[in-house]
């Protein structure tokens, strides 16, 4: 492929206006500060970037001094999903705990405050919410991440999402068009097929974000799945009929597109990275994801030169890609606009997100439930995270109830004899055995069965989706694995 040097002309500059690349560390690599001089508008924060939230706002203000109205974009979906606190779990709880309590005034205060967080760090793009309907259970990369399986449920809590987030400043970016819920691939990995009809689709997949779009969402963010029914050839974010004759057609969607992950292999295993980036601006994306995997200066090199060289060779019209340049410098404007207004200042509420959290949770107690008055050894029953949860960020109830019930011990467990395990690890004391989507892995049902046979007075924390009938002397559904979700249910634990 020939490289084009240049980084001041026109086509060049709205090549790189159109990437929002990841990059390593935890300050401004030099490469990105000079990248933004040349026409470079965003970049995309992920967990290796994060140490604290002081350091977070100075890495902003070293990006903000090359650019001021650049767009600081993070994947922080709070909940399972949570870069800004990958280290210690988030202090608010996702989506599916949101929608769980089902008060959207709740949900709007959460994202709110969420808002207040990340502007105050400098962040102004946020890749959420979630507006998927789970409508497949065995669905293992949405989950807790939706509001729920209820569509006009998932409708009006994103729509206050969105209405909260964006009250700060920061863009709300409703993803995953046209609807993720229904898989059982993960994206990461595979392209997934949806197979529905056209009503159902219409009626199910695409009503969360007719509402978000009416709540003036400020971005969208296309998903690699194939809809037949839409498009037969290409994945979403790659087809002309679902991101151009849809979303800005038929739903009147004016705002910013921006497609999920490229390095996903579902686009770069199958199209290449280059090549699938071609092919998303060409299809109505206007900016790129790339770098949840690392991102360094070559690669944004070689994905600006690609765009270059489709412009030049006919396979990319120029227009197309000057309105998608177009649309990422107005969002970047809108944001900074916000940042300088007065009316931009929002009232803190730290304490709402652990609120939400002890508000969602769901206990079920057994007529003969004996009450929790002393140590308990927690069992930990850990499935094997998707890549957009990460393995990073630690989840359960263990460090809480050590630090309400002294003397407490814990221990993780997975595989065909976590159950036998667990037991000869507790050696006689109560068990709490924490689990994160039973239904989905036999292995840990088992492990239950194995440890409710021994003693019936174990105490079962869920902290996935409570797909499974509950079970155990008492049985405590969080509705996702967020710190704060964790310190509700030890709450419930010791109450009884």
């Amino acid at each position: 492929m020939t490289t084009f040097t240049t980084g001041t002309d026109t086509l060049t500059r709205d090549a790189l206006a159109v990437l929002q690349p990841g990059f390593a560390g935890t300050t401004a690599p030099d490469w990105v500060r000079r990248r933004l001089g040349e026409g470079l508008a965003s970049v995309a924060l992920f967990g290796r970037n994060v140490t604290t939230a002081e350091q977070v706002t100075a890495l902003t203000a070293q990006l903000r001094a090359e650019r001021d109205d650049l767009l600081v974009a993070i994947d922080e979906e709070s909940g399972d999903v949570t870069r800004l606190e990958v280290r210690t779990g988030s202090s608010f709880p996702g989506n599916h705990a949101l929608g769980a309590v089902d008060d959207t005034d709740l949900t709007r205060r959460v994202a709110r405050e969420l808002g207040r967080r990340l502007a105050e760090c400098g962040v102004n793009f946020n890749w959420a919410p979630s507006a998927d309907v789970n409508a497949n259970p065995d669905n293992p990369v949405i989950g807790v991440r939706s509001f729920g399986g209820d569509t006009s449920l998932v409708a009006r809590h994103t729509a206050a999402y969105v209405e909260g987030l964006q009250s700060t400043g920061v863009a709300a970016c409703t993803k995953h068009f046209p609807g993720h819920g229904d898989t059982s691939v993960d994206s990461h990995h595979a392209i997934p097929h949806i197979d529905l009809d056209a009503t159902t689709l219409n009626e199910r997949e695409l009503q969360p974000f007719r509402a978000a779009i009416a709540a003036g969402t400020r971005a969208v963010m296309s998903a690699h799945i194939r809809v037949p029914v839409l498009d037969p050839d290409r994945p979403a974010t790659l087809s002309p009929r679902i991101l151009t004759d849809l979303l800005r057609g038929e739903l009147g969607y004016d705002g910013l597109i921006v497609t999920d992950g490229m390095e996903m292999r579902a686009i770069s295993g199958t199209y290449g990275l280059a090549h699938g980036v071609v092919l998303a601006i060409a299809a109505g994306a206007d900016a790129i994801c790339v770098g949840g995997g690392l991102c360094d200066e070559g690669t944004v090199q070689s994905l600006r030169d690609a765009l270059v060289g489709a412009v030049r060779s006919g396979e990319l019209p120029e227009e197309r890609l000057a309105d998608a340049a177009a649309r990422v410098r107005a969002l970047a404007a809108w944001t900074a606009g916000v940042r300088r207004s007065p009316a931009a200042a929002v009232e803190p509420e730290p304490e709402v997100g652990l609120t939400a959290a002890r508000r969602a949770v769901t206990v079920t107690r057994a007529g003969t439930a004996a009450p929790v008055t002393g140590p308990v050894y927690v069992a930990t029953f850990n499935p094997e995270a998707n890549i957009a949860v990460g393995d990073e960020t630690p989840w359960g109830v263990g460090a809480e109830l050590e630090r309400l019930l002294p003397g407490t011990s814990t221990g993780c467990f997975t595989g065909p004899d976590a159950g036998d395990e667990a037991l000869r690890a507790a050696a006689g004391r109560r068990v709490v055995a924490v689990v994160r989507d039973e239904h989905r892995h036999p292995w840990m049902g088992a492990a239950l069965d194995t440890l409710l046979a021994a003693d019936r007075d174990t105490v079962v924390v869920e902290m996935g989706v409570p797909q499974s009938a509950p079970r155990g002397a008492l049985h405590i559904a969080t509705h996702g694995a967020a710190r704060v979700c964790g310190t509700a249910a030890a709450e419930a634990v010791v109450a009884g």
